[in-house]
């Protein structure tokens, strides 16, 4: 390792305020960026890339989520030369292939590692489920298909140790929790945990899509979709393989975020 600074992109991100967080920490120079950050970075906008780029070390990338199928990360490695990358892409994202924004890491870049994780645990508190949950209604084109929730601290202590450590170049880790649940499962478990009343609805990939603004919201309901059929209903053993302990519990995510919550008439 370098002194030079980490580059976070999605610096406020789930994941990337998490990575940021952990390298602060171990009092690693660290430049999280993002649209809103002091330094800005906006994939749409190339001319915010060379001044995040500038004399950074290792890079944690997140991707343009609505545009995975075509996106700008082989000019973005181009600019950013011979450095460790460490790619935030998803467990399933490989179904039909290898994905676009996967191969061009694996080409552009020396010292690659993909993190490949399951649906986040943290949807429920901090992301996409975060308005049903709150609303008392969620509702999903998921059916009763299981997935198993990975928690984002774990995403993030894999990360940090890819992006710090030797030993992680070339590896492609799927992570996830320790058990598949059902959303249902999930949700009964948070209202059981907060004391509210929380229900889980089925809806159609269209209605879903509909709640989301712009493309994300028909990527989400096709992904949501594969969770129908079962495509998550497996565990990972990227979180032992990366750390050498097992990951963390969805019990652990809900009673660490949700069991404080006041009860609600």
């Amino acid at each position: 390792m370098t002194n030079a600074p980490i580059l976070v992109l999605g610096g406020l991100g789930k994941t990337g305020r998490r990575v940021t967080d952990r390298l602060e920490a171990r009092g690693l120079a660290v430049r999280p960026v993002s649209r809103s950050t002091p330094i800005r970075f906006d994939w749409a906008d190339e001319s915010t890339w060379d001044a995040a780029l500038a004399g950074t070390g290792a890079l944690y990338l997140v991707p343009p989520a609505e545009r995975w199928g075509t996106t700008p990360i082989a000019r973005l490695l181009a600019r950013a030369g011979q450095r460790r990358v460490v790619l935030l892409s998803a467990r399933g994202a490989d179904f039909a292939g290898e994905p676009v924004h996967e191969r061009e890491v694996r080409e552009n870049s020396p010292k690659w590692t993909i993190l490949r994780p399951s649906w986040f645990a943290q949807n429920f508190s901090e992301g996409e489920f975060t308005a049903g949950i709150e609303a008392g209604r969620l509702a999903l084109p998921t059916g009763d298909g299981r997935d198993a929730f990975v928690d984002a601290e774990d995403i993030a202590d894999v990360a940090v140790a890819a992006l710090t450590e030797d030993g992680h170049a070339g590896q492609v880790y799927e992570l996830s929790g320790p058990e598949p649940l059902s959303f249902p499962d999930a949700v009964a478990r948070i209202a059981e945990a907060s004391g509210r009343r929380i229900e889980f609805a089925h809806c159609t990939p269209a209605e879903f899509a509909a709640t989301v603004p712009g493309p994300l919201g028909e990527l989400l309901a096709t992904l949501l979709s594969g969770v129908a059929q079962n495509v998550g209903d497996h565990v990972s053993d990227g979180v032992r393989r990366a750390l050498g302990r097992e990951p963390r519990s969805f019990g652990d995510f809900v009673a660490r975020t949700f069991a404080s919550e006041p009860v609600q008439a």
